[in-house]
């Protein structure tokens, strides 16, 4: 395919962003089954978060424009062989990991509406409603938001200069996927579709990787790609749930057993299966160390902010304390990546435990350097839930730049989690 002739020829109603429901983050589907089972009755509030202030979304991205993609995307509902595929396919080894009243459900929705408002040179973008429809608002939004900036910068250019520009992000993909060609047992997966450049970019890396990668190349976390491509469809669970779940605590024992509560429920809704724990929301230590014995047998944890090495020793202490072995175990990292990270967390940690690496934004969105004034770097943004049932959402995470919720409600949980000073690292996406 011809990106750059692609974009050259942009019309949104031929290529919309959000091409179906199913154009989203796997573990988005797994969660929003747990809830559906679980928590079905509460009621959410998520809004966009633009991390990276000095990006002016709304001076860039046009009112109408963002509202007639917003509008597409309401549109939309599963296709049968969208709904066939999630029935009948097998994740994880397990067939009809969706079950039917969930997929009933899901076959008969459509999104709920939106908010949005201009403040200033920024959008308040926010959704409203029950849990299990509104968290699917998450990653749609985002594409969007993203690839929309990103069009309001390739608008500006002229075709030869599309051309050149697509054609060196290629070659600096595939430098990149040459280098990890040399790191031996490498397991990688694509997490990038949330701050991706396009749907048609990440769809081309995602051949890319699993050319060049082979066997290393494990899947990817978008549902959409997964089916059209025959690959694995990668993911368990997010930050999310715990926040949620912490939000509704009546009181402070509650909140402490909080984010316990959410892998319980997760652990009946699979039957044992995906047990990857997630324990950075209200920091790692202290939610290890507080952990019930039976999350030790788990298969392994995902570490998703402050330094990942640091993340990576601190469960391998508690698995050696808790009599398990951590070469059985499997130790995910996902923030943050690029090559230099990934070839070196794999050296230093494979062989003590399973290594795998979820590559996002650097790997469907490194434009880096490649756009006049750097228009295209990637940036971070995010929507996140920030109230459940009237309730404010807080999460602390191991890097306080990633911390969110009001400053009164901060205190509280840093109290009730009993976290100390962290160390601030920067936020890259």
């Amino acid at each position: 395919m011809d990106i750059a002739t692609r974009v050259w020829n942009h019309k949104w109603k031929i290529d919309p962003i959000v091409r179906s429901l199913i154009d989203t983050d796997f573990y988005k589907l797994l969660m929003c089954q747990s809830v559906f089972h679980n928590r079905s009755r509460v009621q959410v509030t998520f809004s966009l978060i633009n991390r990276s202030r000095h990006v002016p979304l709304a001076t860039l991205i046009d009112e109408g424009e963002l509202r007639e993609q917003l509008d597409h995307i309401r549109s939309l509902s599963l296709t049968r062989g969208e709904s066939t595929w999630l029935r009948g396919n097998t994740f994880y080894g397990k067939r009809q990991m969706f079950r039917p009243d969930f997929m009933e459900w899901f076959e008969g929705l459509r999104l709920p509406p939106y908010f949005l408002e201009r403040v200033g040179d920024q959008y308040e973008l926010t959704f409203e409603g029950s849990w299990p429809e509104v968290m699917l608002w998450e990653i749609p939004a985002l594409a969007v938001l993203m690839e929309l900036r990103g069009r309001a910068v390739l608008h500006d250019m002229a075709r030869f200069e599309l051309q050149v520009l697509y054609a060196r992000a290629m070659t600096k993909l595939w430098q990149k996927i040459e280098r990890l060609r040399e790191v031996p047992g490498l397991r990688i997966a694509d997490f990038g579709t949330r701050r991706r450049h396009s749907f048609l970019w990440q769809d081309w890396c995602v051949q890319a990787m699993t050319e060049g990668l082979g066997s290393a190349f494990t899947g990817t976390s978008n549902c959409l790609i997964a089916k059209n491509r025959d690959l694995e469809a990668i993911g368990t669970n997010a930050h999310e749930l715990p926040m949620v779940y912490a939000a509704l605590a009546k009181d402070d024992a509650a909140l402490a057993a909080a984010p316990y509560d959410v892998l319980a429920d997760w652990h009946r809704e699979h039957e044992g299966n995906l047990r990857i724990i997630l324990p950075d929301t209200y920091g790692t230590e202290g939610f290890l160390q507080r952990a019930p014995d039976w999350l030790a047998g788990w298969t392994g944890i995902r570490i998703d902010s402050g330094d990942p090495e640091t993340g990576a020793e601190i469960a391998i202490r508690w698995w050696q304390e808790r009599g398990e072995d951590p070469r059985q175990k499997l130790v995910i990292f996902s923030d943050g990546l690029d090559v230099d990270k990934i070839v070196d967390l794999h050296a230093k940690f494979s062989g003590r435990v399973r290594v795998s690496f979820g590559w996002g934004t650097l790997l469907t969105n490194d434009f880096r350097g490649l756009a006049p004034d750097d228009r295209l770097a990637p940036f971070s943004l995010v929507c996140k839930a920030v109230s459940a049932n009237g309730h404010p959402t807080v999460k602390l995470s191991d890097n306080p730049n990633k911390a969110m919720g009001p400053a009164e409600e901060l205190a509280r949980y840093k109290r009730v989690f009993d976290v100390g000073a962290q160390e601030a690292r920067e936020v890259i996406v």
